[in-house]
C-alpha cells in the first residue's frame, strides 16, 4: 500500500514538474510519427529517481503508513507564514482564446484570389483547349453521323473546365452506342478518355468497338384475319438475313400502320414489337403484334361544332368516294384538305366512326365525324405594283366568303391607278353542285388611259370553272362562260395622220379555256411544264356586226440546273382571225410589252404605231422569254432576255423581232415571291424608254 502511495505522490509530481518546464521548441515542430518500441529495451526515464527523491519536498511528521492529507492542506503546509492562499490565475494560449472569440458576420468573410493584385477580378478565365480523336469506326460508315452530332466536336476545342470536357465525351459514349445500336451492331461499346500532352493540352479520345452487326432472324406477325390474307406480312418491307436497322423497322412498321387504314381497315393498330437476340448466330428474332380491328366500308358524314360553316350535306357533295365503298385513309384525308382548302375553317378534322352495323361483304359501316369550328368569314386583300407605261396600279378587294352558304361568297373591289380606275362586284359560289366547279357572275365599270387607247367600259360576265389552288394544284383545268361589255372608246381611224375618233363599241363573247399543269408550285416553279390554250369566239356591233375569234397559246417550262438555280422559259402565239383590225375595238387587240410580256419596253408599246408614235394595236402577237434565277435563302437574283413582236396579219410573222435584257431582285414570303425587275431596250427605237420597272407580286412567269 505505501508502495502505491509513494509512487502515486511521485508520478503527480512528476507531472507537475514536467508541465512547469519550459518546452518553447513543442509549439513548432510537428510530432514525429509513433513508432513502436523495441521489446527488450526499457525506456529512459526524463528524471532519474535519485534526482527526484531530492527534489521531493519533506514530509515531516508524517506517518508513511497514515492516510494521504489532502491536496489544500499540503499546498497551505507548503506556503509562507500570512501569504496569499489563492492560486493564480490560469492564463489560456493565446490559440485558444482566439478560438474562443465570437465568429465574425459571413459577409465581412474574404477569400483571397489567386490571381496577381494587378488583375481584373472581372476576367474570364482562359478557355481550356483540347484536341478530339476518334478512333474504332472503321468501315461501318456511321464516322459522319458521329461527328455530326458529336459534342465534343461542337465544342470546337474549347471548354472552360477539363470537368467539361469529361462530360462532353460521357455525352459522346453514349451517342457512339446509340448510333451502334441502331444500325445492329447490339455488342458495340464505347469508352472516352483523356490524355494530357507534354505542352500541357487536353487529347479527348473516343474509342469504339463496333462488335458483330445482327441480322433479322425469324419474323412471326401475330394478326387476325384479313382480306387477302397475306396483307399485313406484305405491307411489312423486312425480310430474314436483312440487318437490324432501327431505321428500317419503323419505317416499315409505319407502313403497315399506313396500308391497312388505305386498304379497308380504318382502326388497325400496330403494337410493340419484340426483337430477341441470339449472341451465338448473331441474329434476332422479330415479333410484331397487329390488331387489324373490322374490314369497314364508307356510309355517312356526321359534323359537330359550336360555329359551323356549312352543314353535312355540303361535306357530301365534296366528298370523293361513294357510300358502299371500301373505307381508304387516303379518301379521307382528300376530304380534309378540300374542306380546308375552302378557307373558311379555323380548324377541323375528320375522323373515322365504328358503327356497329353490318355492311357489305362481311364489312362494318364506318361514319365520318367532322369536327368543325368555323374562321373568320372576311377578308382584306391588296397588291400594288408599277410598270413603266402602265404606272402605279393599286388593287385591293373586300370578301365575305360564306355570306350566301354553302361557300358562296361576295367580292368587292376596287382598282386605282394612274391609267386605270375601277369598281367590281363579284358573286362565287365554290363546289357549286360538285366537287371543284366553281360558278362565277360579276358586274365591273372600269376606266382605262393607255397610250393605245383610253376606254370607258362597263360590263357583266358569268362562267364557270376548274381552277387551281396553293392546297390543290391541279393538272387539268377549265374554264368557259360569257361576257357583254359596252365600251366608249377612243380610237385612231387613220393612222398615217394619226385621227382620233370616239366610238362605242357592243361587244359579246363566250371564251374557253383549257390548261394542263406539270409543274411543281402554282406560285414559284421550279421544275415541269404549263400549257395553257384560249379561245373565245366574239362579235362587236358598232355600225354592223363584225364577228372574229381570238386565240391565245402559253408554254412556260422550268428545269432545274441545281438546287439554287433554275432555267425558264415561255413563249406565247396570239391571233384575231376573221376581221379587220378597225374593226376590233381597241381595247379587244393585241398589244405586247411590259412586265407581263416583253420586258425592257412600256405597256403595250410594240407593234403597229401611228404618225405620233402612239400603238394601235395588232392581230397577231409571238413573245419569247429565257431567265436564270437563283436563289440564296430568302433571296434571289435572275437575269433574262426577253423577246416579242405584234404584227397587224391574223398569224404572226415571227420576224422583225425586239429584244430587251434585264435583270431582277427576288424577296421569297410564305404567299409568294415580291418581284422587282429592272430592263433596257435592245436597239432602242425613238419614243422608246432607255430602261423599264416592274414591281409586282409572283415570278413573272
Amino acid at each position: 500500500m505505501r508502495y502505491r502511495q509513494a509512487h502515486y505522490v511521485r508520478d503527480v509530481l512528476r507531472l507537475v514538474l514536467v508541465a512547469a518546464l519550459p518546452f518553447p521548441a513543442l509549439a513548432q515542430t510537428p510530432p514525429a510519427p509513433a513508432e513502436v518500441p523495441a521489446p527488450a529495451e526499457a525506456e529512459e526515464p526524463i528524471l532519474p529517481d535519485d534526482q527526484f527523491e531530492a527534489r521531493l519536498p519533506k514530509m515531516e511528521g508524517a506517518d508513511p503508513a497514515g492516510p494521504l492529507p489532502t491536496i489544500d492542506s499540503w499546498l497551505d503546509a507548503q506556503m509562507p507564514t500570512g501569504a496569499a492562499t489563492e492560486l493564480p490565475a490560469a492564463t489560456e494560449p493565446a490559440a485558444e482564446q482566439e478560438l474562443a472569440q465570437p465568429l465574425p458576420a459571413l459577409n465581412s468573410v474574404t477569400v483571397p484570389a489567386n490571381v496577381a493584385d494587378d488583375a481584373d477580378p472581372d476576367a474570364k478565365l482562359p478557355d481550356i483547349r483540347y484536341a478530339t480523336s476518334i478512333e474504332g469506326f472503321g468501315k461501318t460508315g456511321l464516322e459522319d453521323a458521329f461527328r455530326a452530332e458529336s459534342a465534343l466536336i461542337d465544342g470546337k476545342g474549347k471548354a472552360d473546365t477539363a470537368a467539361m470536357v469529361q462530360a462532353r465525351g460521357q455525352e459522346d459514349e453514349a451517342l457512339a452506342v446509340r448510333l451502334f445500336h441502331s444500325e445492329g451492331y447490339y455488342d458495340a461499346t464505347a469508352l472516352a478518355s483523356l490524355d494530357q500532352a507534354g505542352d500541357g493540352t487536353l487529347k479527348a479520345v473516343i474509342s469504339v468497338t463496333p462488335g458483330k452487326r445482327y441480322k433479322i432472324g425469324t419474323i412471326v406477325i401475330t394478326a387476325g384475319p384479313t382480306v387477302p390474307p397475306t396483307l399485313v406480312r406484305d405491307s411489312l418491307p423486312l425480310q430474314t438475313g436483312d440487318y437490324i436497322v432501327a431505321a428500317n423497322v419503323e419505317g416499315a412498321e409505319a407502313n403497315v400502320a399506313l396500308k391497312l387504314p388505305e386498304t379497308g381497315y380504318p382502326f388497325a393498330k400496330v403494337g410493340e414489337r419484340d426483337i430477341l437476340l441470339d449472341g451465338a448466330t448473331v441474329t434476332g428474332d422479330y415479333r410484331l403484334p397487329v390488331d387489324v380491328g373490322p374490314r369497314g366500308t364508307f356510309r355517312a358524314i356526321t359534323t359537330s361544332g359550336d360555329k359551323q360553316a356549312f352543314g353535312a350535306d355540303h361535306m357530301e357533295v365534296i366528298r370523293r368516294y361513294r357510300p358502299g365503298d371500301l373505307y381508304d385513309s387516303r379518301k379521307v384525308d382528300d376530304l380534309r384538305k378540300a374542306l380546308v382548302a375552302t378557307g373558311l375553317f379555323s380548324s377541323v378534322a375528320v375522323e373515322p366512326v365504328r358503327t356497329g352495323e353490318a355492311g357489305p361483304d362481311g364489312t362494318e359501316y364506318v361514319d365520318l365525324a367532322v369536327e368543325q369550328e368555323a374562321g373568320p368569314p372576311r377578308t382584306l386583300a391588296g397588291e400594288v405594283g408599277y410598270g413603266t407605261g402602265q404606272g402605279f396600279r393599286a388593287e385591293g378587294t373586300w370578301t365575305h366568303r360564306n355570306l350566301f352558304p354553302p361557300e358562296g361568297a361576295l367580292i368587292a373591289g376596287v382598282v386605282a391607278g394612274t391609267q386605270e380606275q375601277g369598281v367590281s362586284g363579284i358573286f362565287r359560289r365554290a363546289n357549286a353542285g360538285k366537287r371543284d366547279k366553281t360558278f362565277q357572275a360579276g358586274a365591273l365599270i372600269n376606266h382605262q388611259k393607255y397610250d393605245a387607247y383610253e376606254a370607258f367600259t362597263a360590263g357583266l360576265n358569268i362562267s364557270w370553272a376548274r381552277q387551281s389552288t396553293p392546297i390543290f394544284q391541279k393538272r387539268w383545268t377549265y374554264s368557259y362562260g360569257a361576257e357583254v361589255l359596252l365600251s366608249n372608246e377612243q380610237t385612231t381611224i387613220d393612222p398615217a395622220t394619226g385621227q382620233n375618233k370616239r366610238l362605242t363599241y357592243f361587244i359579246g363573247a363566250v371564251p374557253v379555256q383549257v390548261g394542263y399543269d406539270r409543274s411543281n408550285d402554282l406560285l414559284n416553279p421550279t421544275k415541269g411544264f404549263r400549257a395553257n390554250i384560249r379561245v373565245s369566239p366574239e362579235a362587236s356591233l358598232q355600225g354592223n356586226v363584225s364577228p372574229y375569234v381570238r386565240g391565245t397559246l402559253d408554254l412556260t417550262g422550268y428545269y432545274p440546273v441545281s438546287d439554287g438555280l433554275v432555267i425558264a422559259a415561255r413563249t406565247r402565239l396570239g391571233t384575231i382571225s376573221g376581221v379587220s383590225r378597225d374593226d376590233v375595238a381597241p381595247s379587244r387587240r393585241i398589244y405586247a410589252g411590259g412586265g407581263g410580256s416583253v420586258r425592257g419596253f412600256g405597256y403595250q408599246e410594240l407593234g403597229p404605231k401611228d404618225v405620233n408614235n402612239d400603238p394601235i394595236g395588232g392581230r397577231s402577237v409571238n413573245e419569247f422569254a429565257v431567265e436564270g434565277r437563283y436563289r440564296f435563302g430568302n433571296y434571289g437574283a435572275v437575269a433574262f432576255v426577253d423577246a416579242g413582236q405584234v404584227y397587224d396579219s391574223a398569224i404572226p410573222k415571227f420576224s422583225d423581232m425586239r429584244y430587251g435584257v434585264g435583270i431582277g431582285g427576288r424577296f421569297y414570303t410564305n404567299f409568294g415571291p415580291f418581284r422587282a425587275d429592272i430592263a433596257m431596250p435592245i436597239n432602242r427605237q425613238p419614243g422608246e424608254s432607255k430602261f423599264a420597272l416592274y414591281i409586282g407580286i409572283g415570278q413573272a412567269f
